[in-house]
This record gives structure tokens, C-alpha cells and sequence, in this order.
């Protein structure tokens, strides 16, 4: 790690340089660390019962949640990645890995975690949820193949928007085709539909799904020109009991029932998102034109604002929004699987400015506010600010 300057602030290069990676896919001040559990099985937490002899007492187990989960041995995520298709051949290896997920580090206020997720990997990069994003250029032929080598459980590949061969969609339900353990089976699809596509796991799904599968894929039309900052922001609430159910902890749990008690960006929560390496902070500088590809992967509506910032829709599930349909607005609405593109200039007074969901029993990390589904807007030079040094203090960054 980098040097502190004198005044114990954050490196702004060092950060500048860590946000390389982990700042495309999308820091925020003023988060408080957890210091309460979160509960969130259908126990009542611990307690003492008096018997009729005197002294003994009788303890009840901690429920299960990301303040207590079960215990298992699998490696932990990493952070997504991109993988550029065009770049190497028009083809990737994907493969799904159980894995351990943190959500909150130790460092900044954890550890919150998720004991089981089920993981995509691609090629030779770190297993991550979200899963890489698969980045192509319109009208590319491209070719997934799926290794369900890791895993004892069925997978499938299923991505939305593309037109494609029946064979290809990725459903058993109507294809009845699954990738079993141990099996292999490749994808044959065209990026014929330009824009922020989701993918997953379509065995299963409402496990599947939740525990993780599920990524971005980024068609960029003919002639595409970037802007001066691009992002990418994946939304999801979780209920954990699903993760320690699967981790073989003592959780009940039905799908009927669905109580969300973790809320990530990128698969973290605030103030973990705030890391530079391991979080998402957009960080700009001031005049830079600013695109953010948003996705919703939960089951919940997302209601996304900007603090500070008015910005335009100019995509929204592959179509692009005509701008004489655009207009100024700062929350955007996403329904389940909804992905929208946003644009903003970054000309605000330069400072650290929240971007949030605004269903503000989001931004809370069981009974503590704010964390959760949280990160910002950080301009470069408002780096050298103790509110930026306070930050990066609560993410546990130490650049």
C-alpha cells in the first residue's frame, strides 16, 4: 500500500489508480460501521430460560444471517471483471464455482458475508457475483461454453434480449436442455440486439438466481463512442437465510415467504461499496461527460438517485431512448431485470455525492443507517478533503 500523505488522507493517486478495475463498475460518506447482527431466521435470537432446579440455563443458537452465517469452507468471490469477446476470439468458458461472499469486510465494520453463493467464473479470472461482464461489439458471433465442472447442481446459460436459435435460450424448461455435473454444452449466440443485457442461471431459478448466477452483458452498437467515464451498477436485495439454508445452517426458509435483509450494489454492501478495489465509487473529474449502465438483478423494484446531478435515460433493455423523448430527471425506477443507461455532466461543485436507492430501507445494514445498496459520485479533487479521508477510513481502504 501506498504511502499516507502527512494529514492522513488517502493517496488521491493511489486511489485513482485502484479505481482503475473495480471504479468500472460503479464511495460515499458519512456511513456509520455495523455494530448490531443482523437477524434473519425464523429465530428469536439468544436467550436464557430458568429451569426449576436454580442455576442452569439453556441458550438458544444464534440465527443464521450475514452478521452470524453458517460456516463453510469455500474459497471467497472476487471482484467481476471484464471480459472483452472480440478480444480474444469470440468465445469464453464459463463455469460456476460455490464460493464464500463478503459483502462488509472486517476493516470496514464487518464482517458481513453470505456463506454460500454460487459463483460464474469466466476463463481463467476469479469467480465473482456479480459474474463478469461479457462485453461484445454488435454483430458479433460469439460462442459460451459452459463447463459445469465445480458444481454438483444442474446449470444453464440464459441471456436477455439477443435473438436466438430455440436451442440457445437457455430455459430447460422448453428446451429441456441442462448443463449436469461434469457435463459441457456451448451457446452459439449473435450480438444482434445492441445495449445492457442481463444474463443467469435459468435452472431452478428461483435458487439459482438468488444465489448469485447472474451478470451483464454489454453490446456496443456499430461506431460506439465512449464517454469520458463509463460505469457499470448492478442493484439486488438478498434474503440471506436462502444462503445459509444452502451452507447447511439451521434456517428456515420458503421462497413464499422472501424477506430481504441485504441490499447491494455490485454485490456489496455500504460501506464495503466505498472501497476502491473491492467496492464501486464512480470517480470523476470535473466537465467529464458520465455514462452509467444500471441494471436491476432482485426481484424488488430499485428506485436509483443521483444526489446533486440531473441526468438523461438514453437506453433502457436494449432500445435507445430518441432524444426528443429524453428529459433531466434524478431517480430512475427499475422494475426486476429492467436495465436502463444513464448520462450526466459532471458539473456539480465538486465534492461526494450520494447515489442511493431511495426505498431508504435499503440503505441500511439490518438496523443500521446508512449502508447498504449506497456508493457516490467522488470528484478527484475532492480527494484531499477529511470527509474523503473519513470515508475511505470506514471502507477500510488504507491506500
Amino acid at each position: 500500500m501506498a504511502d499516507r500523505s502527512t494529514s492522513g488522507r488517502a493517496s488521491r493517486r493511489r486511489f485513482v489508480q485502484a479505481t482503475g478495475v473495480a471504479g468500472i463498475l460503479g464511495l460515499a460518506g458519512c456511513a456509520a460501521p455495523i455494530r448490531e447482527p443482523i437477524a434473519t431466521s425464523n429465530a428469536d435470537g439468544s436467550e436464557q430460560t430458568s429451569t426449576d432446579g436454580g442455576d442452569e440455563t439453556e441458550e438458544t443458537e444464534e440465527p443464521n444471517g450475514p452478521a452470524n452465517p453458517a460456516e463453510t469452507d469455500y474459497p471467497y468471490t472476487g471482484v467481476p471483471t471484464i471480459v472483452d469477446l472480440n478480444e480474444q476470439g469470440a468465445e469464453t468458458t464459463m463455469r460456476v464455482v460455490p464460493s464464500r461472499h463478503t459483502l462488509v469486510s472486517e476493516a470496514a465494520g464487518g464482517p458481513l458475508e453470505l456463506p454460500e453463493v454460487w459463483a460464474w467464473q469466466a476463463d481463467d479470472n476469479d469467480p465473482s457475483v456479480p459474474g463478469p461482464i461479457l462485453r461484445v461489439e454488435e454483430g458479433t458471433e460469439f460462442d459460451v461454453h459452459l463447463e459445469n465442472t465445480e458444481d454438483v447442481r444442474p446449470h444453464t446459460f440464459h441471456v436477455h434480449a439477443l435473438k436466438k436459435d430455440w436451442m440457445d435460450d437457455g430455459a430447460p424448461a422448453s428446451t429441456g436442455i441442462q448443463v449436469g455435473a461434469d457435463e459441457s454444452h456451448t451457446y452459439g449466440l449473435t450480438a444482434n440486439v445492441p445495449g445492457t443485457h442481463l444474463y443467469h442461471c435459468h435452472y431452478q431459478t428461483q435458487n439459482h438466481l438468488d444465489l448469485g448466477m447472474y451478470g451483464i452483458v454489454r453490446v456496443d452498437p456499430v461506431d460506439y463512442e465512449l464517454p469520458d467515464k463509463e460505469f457499470f451498477m448492478t442493484v439486488k436485495e438478498w434474503d440471506s437465510r436462502l444462503s445459509n439454508k444452502f451452507a447447511g445452517g439451521n434456517t428456515e426458509y420458503s421462497h413464499r415467504d422472501r424477506r430481504p435483509d441485504v441490499f447491494t450494489i455490485n454485490g456489496r454492501s455500504a460501506p464495503y461499496t466505498f472501497h476502491p478495489e473491492e467496492g464501486s465509487p464512480f470517480v470523476v473529474k470535473e466537465g467529464d461527460r458520465v455514462r452509467i449502465h444500471v441494471t436491476n438483478n432482485g426481484y424488488e423494484s430499485h428506485s436509483i438517485h443521483l444526489h446533486n446531478h440531473r441526468f438523461e435515460v438514453v437506453e433502457k433493455d436494449g432500445g435507445v431512448i430518441p432524444p426528443a423523448a429524453r428529459h433531466e430527471e434524478d431517480v430512475t425506477s427499475l422494475a426486476p431485470a429492467e436495465r436502463k443507461t444513464i448520462e450526466f455532466t459532471a458539473d456539480a461543485d465538486p465534492g461526494i455525492y450520494l447515489v442511493h436507492c431511495h426505498k431508504v430501507h435499503h440503505v441500511m445494514n439490518g438496523e443500521n443507517y446508512p449502508g447498504g445498496m449506497l456508493t457516490a459520485i467522488v470528484y478527484e479533487s475532492a480527494m484531499d478533503t477529511p470527509q474523503f479521508a473519513d470515508a475511505m477510513d470506514k471502507a477500510g481502504y488504507e491506500g
